[in-house]
């Protein structure tokens, strides 16, 4: 087999408890729960083989089965979602080429990042674990800013080296930048758009890894592959003019919302 999705969901979150059954409406004002929204997400994407929900909430899985995704129940003792991703391909048995771990708060990725991912992660055959960036305009560097002053924690930003293997992942806003951009100007900060692609080997090991200082301070699951020396691969991606947001604080929902009527998504 190619390419298996997983959608790590848990309804225990430090920020927003019980965050995938949030209800989010669309352009119609038709409301469905943020785990239908990213299924959908992840099942538009192309050149993908399986969806699955991985969770350990009995909840969440009624909610995922009744619009028909197919769920793994996986240990409350997942540290995160990788840690759920891994878990999720052992009960698998395995088989797959790639594994995309598309996080349970990501309703609005686009199908072409998911597929972009997967291409770079093949076309760099030495690369264990890759991930797409976005390059932030104005109004979304506002956005983070903004979120940043208020207390809350927000999205995470990125920068790379010249081979675009990952130097540092932050929930601040990184790099610093002194000066103001217009809306829809071009900014050096990168968002780091959560979703993952990870050959079975890495993902396998990943568990087994301690968690780091710095894992721990950002609470990053991304942050274990650095601190273990795996490079990760950053993939640019082109939003196409389309907003896109994650959905980490219940701030968030009237964002997710206001984004879903522009897109006329229902």
């Amino acid at each position: 087999m190619g390419v298996l999705i997983v959608i790590p969901a848990r309804h225990a979150s430090t920020r927003f408890p019980g965050k995938p059954l949030v209800p989010l409406r669309g352009a119609s004002g038709l409301a469905c729960s943020l785990i239908r929204r990213t299924w959908n997400a992840a099942t538009s994407a192309g050149g993908v083989d399986r969806v699955v929900v991985a969770t350990d909430d009995d909840s969440i899985r009624a909610e995922a089965e009744g619009f028909g995704a197919e769920v793994l129940m996986t240990s409350p003792d997942c540290q995160n979602g990788t840690e759920r991703c891994a878990e999720a391909l052992d009960q698998l048995g395995g088989g797959y080429q790639i594994v995309v771990n598309l996080q349970g708060d990501a309703p609005l990725t686009p199908p072409w990042f998911v597929e972009e991912l997967v291409a770079a992660l093949k076309a760099h055959q030495t690369a264990e674990v890759a991930t797409p960036v976005l390059r932030c305009s104005g109004r979304a560097l506002d956005g983070f800013l903004e979120d940043r002053r208020a207390g809350r924690v927000g999205a995470t930003t990125v920068v790379f080296n010249a081979e675009n293997r990952a130097l540092y992942f932050s929930k601040e806003v990184i790099p610093y930048t002194h000066q103001g951009y217009d809306p829809e100007a071009s900014t050096p900060v990168f968002h780091h758009v959560g979703v993952y692609a990870y050959r079975p080997a890495a993902l396998a090991a990943y568990p087994r890894w301690p968690v780091g200082p710095l894992e721990r301070l950002e609470a990053l699951e991304q942050l274990r592959f650095l601190e273990q020396g795996r490079p990760v691969l950053c993939v640019k991606v082109d939003g196409r003019g389309r907003p896109f947001w994650e959905l980490n604080n219940p701030q968030d929902v009237p964002r997710i919302e206001a984004m879903l009527a522009e897109l006329g998504i229902e």
